[in-house]
């Protein structure tokens, strides 16, 4: 795969001088998404240079569609497994209201936005895209979620949110996209049955994986049986064996590698370690691939965005998520300039290329809304480089507004 051996290439060249490029607003997703852009467009010309090449060049090819999913499988599995559901959110209310209150009204004001701003978007795949669009990704406000110089709650706030509303997503997508079969086909017993299937299955499966692989890691560690360095290896088979278990019954995959994450660290405590653990040697491979993957994919469709489309993008990175995040945080007595922060720092990435690609894989049963893919693309184009440039000197600015808050200001608590 000529696109996977230039991907690999820039990944020593960019390890080779990252610690410069920490120090400034350049960040991976942005050096590897658009190195995924250049290597589309660089395609024909190696066609043309080696004819025999232009089969692999494809983006549809499988094998690269194949490994795409599995990471993001992975990601879901890890992001699961390394967040606390209860003792997290019952320290500190912030995540609930987020994910109770703001991504419900985040889908609702995206949905309405886009039924606004583009023409006979019919609601329900006006709610596929505000879905799309709803979860936020950590890894593209890294330096938010790790600065010291971010209050405590904040940065656990944001970084709770991040890590699960990409699953609690999974299921009001499924449910939008079995409707919009129902409005375009009709038979609403077998759109429900196709619902039940994708959450119930996903759900089921992943439930049973991860009881079981906790259960047996956790005898196994007590026994003295498993080696240290083989744990990680075991809960990425985990991770794997969900999402193909649940898609080969009918469920989905990524619901199933979600919930195998959070069920297995109820049943083995070491799990977050471990994963994180993983996550740490190879994480940041995974995530540069699915940014160079989603440039590849995207780039043949930039020149169809239109200026609406931009719009609509940048309506959804301020407007649909800092309007919603203001009336989850009300009555939390935060600062203007705190809620201003969690408004602003809701970057879309990874957990809206996940979505997508479910929409995506579901085209068989619906046909497809290219205003969609669309707007995804530029949402998540726009917050790469937006949300990448703005960290450092927000977090600098933000840190200026609240350093003369009292130990037991509602950031700090």
């Amino acid at each position: 795969m000529i696109q996977i051996l230039i991907f690999l290439i820039l990944v020593f060249l960019y390890i080779l001088i990252s610690k410069r490029v920490e120090r400034s607003v350049i960040t991976g997703p942005m050096v590897f998404t658009l190195a995924g852009i250049g290597a589309f467009f660089m395609a024909p010309a190696i066609s043309a240079l080696f004819p025999e090449l232009s089969s692999i060049l494809n983006i549809a090819n499988p094998t690269i569609l194949i490994i795409g999913e599995l990471t993001l499988a992975v990601i879901l599995f890890s992001d699961s497994t390394r967040i606390s559901f209860s003792d997290v959110i019952a320290g500190n209310r912030l995540p609930a209201r987020l994910l109770g209150i703001g991504m419900p009204l985040t889908i609702l004001a995206g949905a309405l936005v886009a039924i606004i701003l583009i023409p006979d978007l019919p609601i329900w795949e006006a709610a596929i895209l505000a879905t799309v669009l709803a979860p936020t990704d950590a890894s593209l406000g890294a330096a938010v979620v790790e600065s010291k110089l971010v209050p405590p709650r904040i940065r656990q706030a944001l970084t709770v949110e991040s890590g699960l509303n990409d699953g609690l997503s999974m299921p009001f997508l499924v449910l939008f996209i079995a409707l919009t079969g129902f409005e375009l086909h009709g038979g609403g017993e077998s759109w429900l049955v196709f619902t039940a299937e994708q959450i119930g299955f996903g759900i089921l499966v992943g439930l049973g994986i991860g009881w079981v692989g906790g259960r047996l890691m956790t005898l196994g560690e007590q026994r003295g049986w498993i080696a240290d360095g083989a744990k990680q290896l075991a809960m990425l088979a985990l991770a794997i064996l969900a999402w193909l278990a649940a898609d080969s019954i009918g469920g989905n995959g990524f619901i199933a590698a979600f919930v195998a994450g959070g069920t297995l660290r109820m049943g083995y405590s070491h799990a977050n370690k471990s994963m994180g653990k993983f996550m740490e040697g190879g994480g940041d491979l995974l995530i540069y691939f699915i940014f160079f993957f989603f440039g590849l994919v995207a780039a043949p469709w930039l020149q169809y965005i239109t200026p609406t489309v931009w719009l609509y993008g940048i309506l959804s990175l301020t407007l649909v998520r800092i309007l919603p995040v203001a009336l989850a945080t009300r009555g939390a007595n935060l600062q203007p300039a705190s809620t201003l922060f969690l408004g602003w720092f809701g970057p879309r990435g990874l957990a809206s290329i996940v979505l997508g690609l479910i929409y995506v894989e579901e085209l068989t049963f619906i046909s497809l809304n290219s205003a969609i893919l669309l707007a995804m693309i530029a949402t998540v184009l726009l917050s790469i480089y937006a949300h990448g440039v703005s960290a450092n000197p927000l977090i600098k600015l933000y840190a200026r507004r609240t350093s003369g808050l009292a130990p037991e200001a509602p950031e700090n608590t």
